[in-house]
């Protein structure tokens, strides 16, 4: 992430940086509905629709609070390298069409909105661990302030200037620390309070629609160009350049690597593997693909395909329901890319900053990535299980026995995924029309 420079109104607007930051935003936004894509497809039916909403109120809810206050906090000026506060920011009241953020001359607007994108996923990443079990209005509520205590805190900790991550020089290109893991840790704080599916380590699980799956993992791929790229705010050096093509490497890697994994483990290439490893991929390079070269993002993309499908296992191990393997995809796949970098840095991309491969025997840079990692992941670990406690002890965060055994889509949204009350009806009342004799017709009723 390009650092975060003060406002100015008498330098000249970029419209090439200004146009491209607007169509990465839009890329960006396109991953949540990707996400839900993705989600949606790997649970149960009842719970397809519920899983969607889980995805899609977070545009609702982040977008209002990052105008509001979350831009002042992610990105004003710095207070104590814990938070920003900027009054011009809240509520946008004090920024002008014209104000610019320095020194890629974009709108400061066309920044805050391509950061208001990455706001709305990262509290959607977590809903996949809380699949089946949570109420609606509960998941709402801990979407708020999730990204009032959490999100928009960490979020000036990594990319703004003073913030704690920010100056002791942790590299998080587009957001291994300040998406991936946050949101991985966060879930995994949740799902320990929270507890178990109904049913779980005994009852098949299983997608109920892999198409969906692939579908979502496809449009995810598509909008992460948008996420890594536009991180670097402009392309007049090529680094973003390099960050689109180490994107697409280690993602191709990822899903390779995941594949061979399960072949050997399992005995089976499965379309699951496949959309999983990809997502694995995308998540691995985000922090260090602006800092590695492509032989880099292969070695990032492969160790985190390998690692990530091991991870995944290790809920039935420790006994944590992580539903749809937040935890083993985006906390680890968060820490693998994080982490990385103090390997794999070549000091020839975005800084001179280089890894323990290039030089850097001291460990410099590898110990300042193990303290952003350990930060985060600590925080948002503890803070998330504090906030999802507080709202079980008081609205109640599971839905009844009952409605989870049932669906939750129908208790949640009175509504179902698919309706297949008029397939084939007409040839049901053909039948019944004429029965041969009473048995036959109480046969077909049936």
């Amino acid at each position: 992430m390009a650092p975060a420079i003060t406002m100015a109104a008498d330098v000249e607007l970029s419209p090439a940086n200004t146009g491209f930051m607007l169509i990465c935003s839009a890329l960006v936004l396109l991953m949540t509905p990707g996400l839900a894509f993705f989600y949606g497809g790997m649970v149960r039916v009842k719970s397809t629709l519920n899983m969607l909403m889980m995805s899609f109120i977070s545009m609702g809810i982040v977008t209002i609070l990052w105008v509001l206050y979350g831009f002042s906090v992610a990105f004003g000026a710095d207070k104590g390298s814990v938070v920003g506060w900027t009054s011009d920011f809240v509520g946008l009241s004090g920024i002008d069409k014209g104000d610019l953020w320095l020194p890629y001359n974009i709108p400061v607007l066309a920044f805050m909105v391509f950061q208001l994108m990455f706001a709305i996923i990262t509290p959607a990443l977590i809903s996949g661990a809380l699949a089946d079990r949570v109420k609606f209005s509960a998941w709402a509520l801990f979407i708020a302030l999730w990204a009032t205590v959490v999100y928009f805190p960490v979020a000036h900790w990594v990319w703004g200037t003073g913030g704690w991550a920010f100056d002791l020089g942790v590299i998080d290109f587009a957001g291994g620390t300040a998406v991936h893991i946050n949101a991985g840790a966060a879930a995994l704080g949740v799902i320990l309070v929270i507890g178990k599916r109904i049913g779980f380590k005994k009852d098949p699980m299983r997608p109920h629609s892999l198409p969906l799956v692939m579908l979502g993992a496809g449009l995810l791929w598509f909008g992460w160009f948008g996420f890594n790229a536009g991180s670097w705010l402009g392309n007049d050096d090529g680094v973003g350049t390099l960050m689109f093509v180490n994107t697409q490497v280690a993602t191709a890697a990822a899903m390779l690597a995941w594949l061979i994994y399960e072949k050997i483990r399992h005995g089976a290439f499965t379309t699951l593997g496949a959309a999983s490893g990809a997502v694995a991929g995308l998540v691995a390079i985000t922090p260090s693909g602006g800092a590695v070269t492509p032989i880099g993002a292969i070695c990032v993309g492969a160790i985190a395909g390998v690692l990530c499908a091991m991870a995944v296992g290790l809920k039935y191990k420790f006994g944590y329901d992580d539903s749809l393997d937040v935890v083993g995809v985006h906390l680890v796949g968060g820490v693998v890319g994080s982490v990385l970098i103090g390997f794999f840095a070549s000091g020839k991309g975005q800084s001179d900053v280089a890894g323990v491969f290039y030089g850097d025997h001291k460990f410099d840079q590898l110990w300042k990535q193990l303290a952003g990692v350990g930060g985060v992941l600590a925080y948002s670990l503890i803070a998330s299980a504090i906030l999802a406690f507080l709202l079980d002890k008081t609205i109640g965060m599971r839905v009844t026995e009952d409605e989870e055994v049932a669906g939750i889509d129908q208790a949640e949204h009175a509504e179902t995924a698919y309706d297949f009350s008029g397939a084939g009806g007409g040839a049901a009342k053909a039948t019944v029309a004429a029965p041969a004799d009473d048995a036959a017709s109480k046969k077909v009723d049936a």
